[in-house]
């Protein structure tokens, strides 16, 4: 079986689908417990569906973006396995680095790539990050009542913690990028340069609203760039 054989099978399909209605039953279960509770400690029922309704506007307008990794990704891994990362867990920035590794390590190219490489492929995206989510189990909410308590005690020291935890993050998957330069560095270049001008926008009109939009457009139009950056440097 070829690369795309694995990544497309039906089998796959069908397991991405068990695993992503078993979410979303623990995310309805979840829905109700919550709706009831907020129902016995005095909130209305249009409260709650004021929240709803406001709820689903920045939920569902911000997923444009994921959407649009998902179509990139699927390019490159097929539609269920991105699917299922991209719903339960993971990152579109996390999931090419991580298959991008592969293919590296590997020696291969998605043209000449085989069913095994594409289980590997998998492998790596799961192993990679499950350590993560486990450390989380264990000390997760200890870390966060911790930086509760200090943010009480000095407002200073909470918006240091979310800026160092922010910058790591970049800093873990920014390197990367730029040490690869190329393609790679002038479209987070296109695409920084994109977000300032949206955020330029946006302060100088006041269009609030365009702040939902800003992650699905910079990706968009970086993505783009990349075609255009990809023919430019050789």
């Amino acid at each position: 079986m070829g690369f795309y054989d694995v990544a497309n099978h039906w089998l796959i399909y069908v397991m991405v689908t068990i695993g992503i209605v078993i979410v979303l039953g623990f995310a309805v279960l979840s829905l109700r417990k919550s709706w009831k509770r907020a129902l016995e400690i005095g909130y209305t029922k249009q409260q709650l569906m004021n929240v709803t309704k406001s709820s689903l506007y920045f939920t569902i307008v911000p997923s444009i973006a994921i959407v649009i990794g998902l179509f990139s990704l699927a390019a490159l891994l097929g539609i269920p396995w991105p699917w299922w990362r991209l719903s339960v867990i993971g990152s579109v920035a996390y999931e090419l680095m991580a298959a991008d590794m592969v293919f590296k390590s590997a020696s291969v190219q998605v043209a000449t790539a085989t069913s095994t490489d594409f289980v590997l492929i998998m492998y790596v995206m799961t192993i990679g990050i499950i350590g993560g989510l486990v450390t989380s189990l264990f000390v997760a909410k200890k870390i966060q009542t911790g930086t509760l308590k200090r943010s009480v005690k000095d407002p200073r020291w909470g918006a240091l913690g979310n800026s160092v935890f922010m910058m790591t993050i970049m800093v873990v998957f920014l390197v990367p990028v730029i040490v690869n330069l190329g393609v790679d560095l002038m479209t987070l270049i296109t695409s920084a340069i994109i977000t300032l001008i949206l955020v330029f926008i946006i302060k100088k009109t006041g269009a609030k609203w365009l702040n939902n939009f800003v992650l699905a457009i910079s990706l968009l139009l970086a993505m783009g760039s990349s075609v255009l950056w990809s023919a430019l440097i050789k």
